[in-house]
């Protein structure tokens, strides 16, 4: 339409619509720069985590909800009609209902945080496991609930969506065997909780920490660093070894000694190990056996079989160091030698006589 047509009135309407959009995005500005930060640092300096955590979680939802808001005011003070009025409410009621499930899809993502404080001050165990493996589940609960919102606030009739999944439901299940296998077994996992985040587990497909479990698959950090993924169909129907709930470490071996060492040195030595083992503070007073076991071709073999408090492999390591060492020093105050594999070789020379006989028998 050519301006000089536009009427005074109508001048005034759009500078009216538009001075109200202009000013939801100051709005907008201002809520960054000054009312979000004020109570974030607010909360911050008196240690209100939750409080701050839920702030950051609806960030960008208000500040967006601002907009919309914004939009739809202006909108109504526009004086022509850029879209009609029904399909202007349906955008903002479906606008309005993606920015809620942003804001609850955002929320359930610092659950794992404030869930294990909140069942920690109402004295419930929860494993680590559980906690991501409920926020990812509630996490496409919301998705596909606002999506068959917004499907319905535009017309779209989602019961016979579902309904048409149901007549083609065999082909649907054949198609998605693997997943709901997947799916089933990171339930198993969940539930019967063979392993959590952090353990060490050991299964004929792999070896090494776990890092993360999703619908589909369980990722386990291995020793050389690499990241494994494994279906969890696969993890639930195999035999898994989690070494990190071991309550005690084993430890078992031979200490061969010299034959030449005197029978009472030798029930020495193994009173002062077994001894020094009782009393050693990190080795398990449960178990531990030591004794003269066999006589082996060049060594008299000591055995040794016990267990270590600690079971991480680092403190495993230096426990062992270290009742090595005393050991070592038992079998120098004792003054009794190690053993270490000799062959002795016998060599028998004929006499002379036999040397001549045998010529002549000879000749």
């Amino acid at each position: 339409m050519p301006t000089d047509f536009i009427s005074p009135n109508l001048w005034i309407q759009i500078g009216i619509a538009i001075g109200i959009f202009l000013l939801f995005i100051g709005l907008r500005k201002a809520f960054t720069t000054y009312i979000f930060k004020f109570f974030l640092r607010f909360a911050e300096k008196r240690n209100i985590h939750t409080a701050a955590n839920i702030m950051l979680a609806l960030e960008k939802p208000v500040r967006w909800l601002i907009v919309l808001i914004g939009i739809f005011i202006s909108l109504s003070y526009f004086p022509y009609e850029i879209i009609e009025d029904k399909t202007e409410k349906k955008l903002f009621r479906s606008g309005f209902i993606v920015l809620t499930a942003w804001s609850l899809i955002n929320l359930s993502s610092i659950g794992t945080v404030l869930f294990p404080k909140l069942m920690k001050k109402i004295d419930m165990d929860v494993d680590q496991i559980v906690v991501p493996f409920i926020t990812k589940m509630l996490k496409i609960i919301i998705f596909a609930l606002a999506t068959s919102i917004v499907a319905e606030e535009w017309g779209y009739n989602v019961n016979g969506f579902v309904a048409g999944l149901g007549l083609g439901g065999l082909a649907f299940a054949l198609a998605a065997k693997e997943t709901l296998s997947n799916l089933f077994g990171g339930l198993v996992i969940v539930t019967e909780k063979p392993f959590t985040i952090g353990d060490w587990i050991k299964t004929p497909s792999v070896e090494g920490t776990i890092e993360d479990i999703t619908f589909r698959s369980t990722k386990v950090r291995t020793f050389a660093q690499a990241l494994v993924t494994v279906p969890n169909s696969t993890l639930s129907n195999e035999p898994i070894i989690n070494w990190s709930k071991m309550g005690k470490r084993q430890v078992a071996f031979h200490l061969g000694v010299s034959y030449d060492t005197p029978k009472a040195q030798l029930e020495q030595v193994i009173r002062r190990i077994e001894n020094m083992l009782t009393h050693h503070e990190l080795v398990h007073p449960d178990t531990i056996l030591v004794k003269f076991d066999k006589f082996n071709d060049s060594s008299l073999d000591i055995y040794l079989y016990f267990f270590t408090s600690l079971t991480d492999f680092a403190s495993y390591l230096e426990i062992k160091e270290d009742i090595n060492f005393k050991i070592m020093e038992i079998f120098e105050e004792e003054d009794v030698k190690l053993a270490f594999p000799t062959r002795t070789l016998i060599v028998q020379t004929e006499s002379t006589e036999s040397q001549d006989i045998f010529e002549k028998s000879r000749s």
